[in-house]
């Protein structure tokens, strides 16, 4: 008598090993809230970096109400890490609904986070970001202002922790978005918020790299004739990264600086955007003669 496939005693011997596999190694689908849990854990760990480290998972949500809610109370950690990450995280988040909380942050009595958070509201094109990070430019070389650049003047004096400054600087991309091809000199940028002479003035120049305002075109022009070569360079790479031709004769005198980092950095900026004025004349040429 021939057998059926179901009682053939090797298919039998199969579907009882995958329902055995079934019962002692169940799947379960993995859910929202188990996620969520996993980050609120992390949210109230004892140890400030398992903190840090979660505030900066959350910057990845797309589900900006969910990540709001989670990361405004780390605001107020005790640790000045975590707060640093917490409001960087608020900024990858692109929310403007958190505006009012990174506007609380100015006040943070560590410059650290006060700074972290005038660069995200500048990123976010809020006036009191940039009138901060302007501020922590000009240093204290200028007075008589706004309370905000009153407040933020002085800040590159206190701010002790470069790293922070890299932080911020690499994290976010310094507030410019690199266009394939036209090459943003990434390599130079890092090498230049690596080195342990960068400070924070020099990190607010390279903020204001996309801010098309006068006065932020002005601090920046300021910045180039600085006392520290770092300011001159990270001013020199900002003005090539702003992409606007007409800014290249700025350039022109830190050809001849003493310091080779910002001769190299002003040349190569300068070549940059003298290419660009050249494709834009090639453009207008090409458009001229199809018509």
């Amino acid at each position: 008598m021939t057998q059926t496939p179901f009682r053939s005693p090797r298919i039998l011997r199969f579907l009882s090993a995958v329902l055995l596999a079934a019962v002692c190694f169940p799947q379960t689908k993995p859910s929202r809230s188990g996620a969520k849990q996993v980050l609120d854990a992390g949210l109230h760990s004892k140890n400030p970096d398992t903190r840090k480290q979660a505030v900066l998972a959350i910057g990845m949500f797309r589900d900006t109400a969910s990540a709001r809610e989670l990361l405004l109370p780390m605001l107020k950690d005790q640790d000045t890490e975590v707060r640093i990450a917490t409001v960087s995280s608020l900024a990858d988040l692109h929310d403007r609904a958190a505006i009012p909380s990174l506007r609380s942050a100015l006040d943070d009595p560590v410059p650290e986070v006060a700074f972290a958070a005038a660069k995200s509201l500048c990123n976010l094109h809020e006036p009191a970001g940039e009138e901060a990070v302007i501020a922590v430019l000009e240093g204290e070389r200028k007075a008589g202002s706004n309370p905000i650049r009153a407040k933020f003047r002085g800040m590159a004096r206190m701010m002790h922790t470069p790293e922070t400054a890299l932080m911020l600087g690499i994290r976010q991309g310094v507030g410019f978005a690199p266009v394939p091809g036209l090459g943003e000199g990434v390599g130079a940028l890092q090498d230049l918020l690596t080195d342990k002479e960068t400070s924070p003035q020099a990190t607010a120049a390279l903020l204001l790299s996309k801010d098309k305002s006068p006065a932020a075109l002005q601090a920046l022009k300021d910045a180039l004739f600085s006392e520290h070569w770092p300011v001159r360079a990270a001013a020199a790479q900002a003005i090539g990264m702003s992409n606007d031709s007409k800014r290249a004769n700025l350039l022109v005198p830190l050809l001849d600086d003493s310091n080779e980092r910002v001769r190299f950095r002003a040349a190569g900026a300068w070549l940059r955007l003298t290419q660009f004025a050249a494709s834009a004349r090639s453009k207008g040429v090409q458009r001229s003669t199809r018509h």
